[in-house]
């Protein structure tokens, strides 16, 4: 097997040079927002190797550690004479100072959270900004005490003497603070500033030159062969369907597999909302069996993850040798965060996603992911503009391992039937209140623990279901939604109530980071 993604169009491009920081992925987003491509690079990255790709400027992300660590994560100090323009951001700053010659040391008091920024000099980065009001958010508990030769100071906080530093003739930058998120509140700007002021790159990557494309290049790679399209019935699966349906037509067929952990009548929804759309182009395998025996009294997640996607790839071969000798491809919706939490590139691996670090080493099939370079909001933008309903593009995002990953600990029939009555009850309660649209995702989680409970002044003993709502924009962050108290209570109430085996609800208020979205 060969896995044939489809490449980014040429544009002008940022390389972020990933030091493990929880906010690296913003900083491609926030470049993206400025209509410039960015990708993520791991600091382990060859300098040769990035410079090929020939990128108009790096930005050194932040990170967990001190750079005067034994260990701690560092780049090839050419970066620095390479002439492209440098930004170093918190740690990717302190790694900037220490690798030139300045001095890095502990702060005698940490700055955490959003804190004044006084700038005082003149810097391309704060072009058009005023010198005063702007709040920024920090994050650091290192301090550049000195700055390298020739650099020169132009910003500085309360705590912080040095909040930003620049070296004009050489083009290198570097900021204590993290214009990438939203809580600085000129951010967007300072990134802008640097991809297209500093590194003149030109504002092109839009929804339209990406769609066109894409389109090209898969009509060049499928050429007269066939592809099917693993559909799921979320938006990226249907977002790619119709992209690759724009460039092959019926050269394609989408397959919709019910592996048995989806929510309540949802196979047959999606049965009759893309046979409408597609016809005989789409076809439905029921397969709810052959995965629930797989996975009977499977506890471990990332073991659950790694079956469901090695039994996808295998369905999905045998699908494509009924329909004949020259299917040779599988379209995926493999999106950017996807790639990122399972652990390739420079990420640590955060959970192993069925469709790429839960794909098994070999396939007989190869794969088109035409969107595994964009972020969540990308998506629904390209799928808007594809014409897909909105009813469509803003649906809940829903894992491909569905709710074998909702029960946490061992799967048993029981105890996914249980997690799907309970997830129903909090689909309906939060759709009735008027908030779908404003919460990014809603379930419920049957937790491996039990409980003491009373019903009907008999003691019971069971399982504890965990509601999860969260707020996001691309679900690289997310925070915890402010649900009414009225609507937790009729959710409880519901739960308990009418399903047999729980005796008590839970609401989750964890952000991510720390926690993930989903619990397993």
């Amino acid at each position: 097997m060969t896995t044939e993604n489809v490449s980014i169009p040429a544009h002008d491009w940022i390389a972020v040079i990933d030091f493990g920081a929880q906010y690296s992925q913003l900083i491609a987003r926030r470049v993206r927002e400025c209509q410039v491509y960015c990708e993520l690079w791991p600091h382990t990255t060859a300098l040769a190797d990035l410079l090929a790709r020939k990128p108009k400027g790096i930005i050194l992300s932040g990170g967990p550690a001190s750079v005067y660590a034994p260990g701690a994560p560092a780049v090839d100090p050419a970066v620095f004479e390479c002439g492209l323009p440098v930004l170093g951001i918190c740690y990717g700053m302190q790694l900037m100072a220490k690798s030139l010659g300045g001095q890095v040391e502990e702060a005698e008091k940490r700055e955490y959270g959003r804190t004044l920024l006084h700038i005082t000099g003149a810097d391309e980065l704060f072009a058009g900004l005023p010198t005063e009001g702007i709040t920024c958010w920090m994050s650091h508990g290192d301090v550049v005490r000195e700055v390298p030769s020739g650099f020169v100071v132009t910003a500085r906080t309360d705590n912080a003497p040095v909040a930003a530093m620049k070296h004009a003739e050489r083009r290198l930058y570097a900021v204590q603070f993290h214009p990438e998120v939203v809580h600085t509140t000129q951010g967007r700007d300072i990134i802008r500033n640097f991809a297209v002021g500093i590194c003149g790159c030109r504002a092109d990557w839009t929804v339209g030159n990406y769609i066109r494309h894409t389109v090209e290049e898969i009509r060049q790679q499928v050429g007269r062969g066939k592809a099917i399209c693993a559909l799921s019935g979320g938006v990226d699966s249907a977002v790619a369907a119709t992209l690759v349906q724009q460039a092959i037509g019926d050269q394609l067929t989408c397959i919709f597999v019910n592996h048995g952990f989806m929510r309540q009548n949802e196979p047959e929804k999606l049965r009759e909302i893309f046979t409408a759309r597609m016809g005989k182009q789409f076809i439905m395998v029921d397969a709810a069996d052959r995965f629930l025996d797989k996975l009977e009294g499977v506890g471990d997640p990332e073991t659950k993850r790694k079956l469901i996607g090695e039994e996808f790839i295998r369905v999905f071969e045998q699908e494509a040798a009924r329909l004949g000798d020259n299917v040779r491809y599988l379209v995926q919706g493999t999106i950017y965060p996807d790639v990122i939490e399972s652990g390739t590139g420079a990420a640590n691996l955060i959970k192993s996603h069925h469709n790429v670090g839960g794909l098994p080493a070999q396939m007989k099939l190869d794969l088109i992911e035409p969107l595994r370079y964009l972020f969540k909001d990308e998506v629904r933008r390209l799928g808007l503009e594809l014409g897909l309903p909105e009813s469509m593009i803003w649906r809940q995002p829903f894992p491909g391992p569905g709710l074998a990953i909702r029960t946490v600990g061992t799967i048993t029939r029981e105890r996914v039937e249980l997690v799907r009555k309970a997830d129903a009850i909090v689909t309906e309660e939060v759709e009735k209140a008027g908030l779908a649209r404003e919460i990014w995702q809603y379930f419920a989680v049957l937790t491996d623990t039990r409980s003491v409970g009373v019903m009907g002044d008999g003691r019971t003993y069971g399982y504890v279901v965990a509601i999860r709502a969260i707020t996001s924009i691309d679900a690289m962050t997310a925070d915890w939604a402010r649900l009414p108290y009225e609507l937790l209570d009729r959710i409880a109430g519901r739960i308990m109530s009418e399903v047999k085996g729980i005796s008590r609800v839970v609401y989750d208020i964890s952000s991510k980071p720390p926690a993930t979205i989903c619990w397993e």
